[in-house]
């Protein structure tokens, strides 16, 4: 039996990065863009590499421009990473894994190193191929921790919940990262929300490339947990434009969203040294009369506009800038 997964990108609409800091988000899913696994039993455990990640150069440039896009590692230790994660789950909870082993290969066309949750999404994907294999069924709360930890814990990349509930849970999710949820149940507390609530959004990325979140994450953690008040503050008010954000959608009022998510960014500013390139994205879209903040964390945005005009002068001036736009699919188009 050949078992094929998907995991999609994804977007913070609002509230990132509080949820590695017991903060609230709300996020969507990107369907634009796939992570895929498959997997099939087989003689011994084989996990291949996909296509793009490359075992022999044509010359130096060739490996050097392979590392600057994927660095020295790709897919294949978030694979291990993962499996071992999923063996450990098992092991803890009663659950005999049945004797017999697989081949896992995975692909995706998430662009790299632009905020929009490639890793993860091979993670998820990985995940739930590996449950259908054995028959293991983990509660869908406890997946994106089991993720993280996958990341966070075996690799040390520095992440926060957000990009492993969405990706787990996919649509639009709110999401509350409460350490008293946390600590009492295990995980936070995650809420599906309409999509056909949203207002009109729009998501630009980098065709260059930007600097993974491992890096950009660090120094904010050590300045929070060393309680610097300017940092504790920001995560308190990404919590509270959450709320706002939430309480607006499901009040029917979708064109307060655009001045919050611009809130978001100028509190991210604040605490954040950003970088030319990425503030450029956002000006872009103030610029053209919408609204932004970053997608993630960094080389990608995502926006609300009011009209198609304005649609159409955000794709002509970020493409004449050397950036891609589109419209999210959020939803499955049947």
């Amino acid at each position: 039996m050949m078992i094929k997964t998907t995991a999609y990108a994804r977007a913070g609409l609002v509230g990132n990065p509080s949820d590695g800091y017991n903060g609230k988000t709300i996020s969507i899913i990107i369907r634009n863009f796939a992570a895929q696994v498959t997997l099939w039993e087989s003689p011994e455990l084989e996990i291949r590499r996909s296509r793009e990640e490359q075992r022999s150069y044509s010359g130096i440039e060739d490996l050097l421009s392979d590392l600057q896009l994927g660095g020295y590692y790709g897919g294949e230790r978030l694979v291990k990473a993962i499996i071992r994660r999923f063996a450990q789950y098992c092991s803890q909870n009663g659950i005999r894994l049945e004797p017999k082993n697989f081949t896992l290969c995975y692909e995706s066309d998430i662009p790299r190193r632009v905020g929009l949750a490639g890793s993860s999404a091979i993670v998820t994907a990985a995940l739930r191929a590996l449950m259908q294999f054995y028959g293991v069924s983990i509660p869908l709360p406890l997946q994106p921790g089991l993720i993280l930890s996958a990341e966070k814990d075996e690799l040390g990349i520095g992440a926060g919940l957000q990009d492993r509930v969405i990706q787990s849970y996919e649509g639009v999710v709110y999401m509350d990262f409460a350490k008293e949820l946390m600590d009492r149940q295990g995980h936070g507390n995650y809420v599906r929300i309409d999509h056909a609530l949203l207002p009109p959004l729009f998501v630009a990325y980098d065709i260059s490339l930007s600097e993974g979140s491992e890096v950009f994450h660090n120094n904010i953690r050590e300045r929070y947990d060393r309680g610097e008040e300017k940092v504790v503050r920001a995560m308190l008010k990404f919590a509270e434009l959450t709320e706002r954000a939430r309480e607006a959608l499901l009040a029917g009022r979708p064109h307060e969203i655009g001045r919050l998510m611009s809130e978001n960014f100028d509190t991210r500013r604040s605490i954040y040294q950003l970088s030319s390139r990425n503030i450029e994205m956002i000006e872009i879209a103030r610029k053209c009369g919408a609204h932004a903040k970053f997608a993630g964390s960094g080389g990608a945005a995502i926006g609300t506009y009011c009209g198609r005009d304005t649609f159409e002068r955000l794709q002509k001036a970020y493409r004449e800038a050397g950036f891609e736009v589109l419209e999210p699919a959020i939803v499955q188009c049947i």
